[in-house]
């Protein structure tokens, strides 16, 4: 079994829906040009308000992810 070293980001990610999907969205999008993410942890979780209801969704986290050998 190899030490492994690893390497956090900060992502943001925003939905019209929910949390959940701000977070698989920014995961999801982040992916395409990076590799090797093994975790995340929720920093933040705000959003906006309009017309008295919920109208958009951001979540800051943090996402780790290994260094290739």
């Amino acid at each position: 079994m190899n030490d492994h070293v690893y390497k956090k980001v900060e992502l943001i990610g925003s939905s019209k829906t929910s949390v959940t999907e701000a977070i698989e969205t920014a995961i999801s999008r982040a992916s395409k040009t990076m590799r090797n993410f093994e975790w995340f942890e929720v920093d933040q979780i705000r959003g906006h308000i309009k017309d008295g209801v919920v109208g958009h969704y951001q979540v800051v986290m943090k996402v780790g992810f290994r260094i290739d050998d």
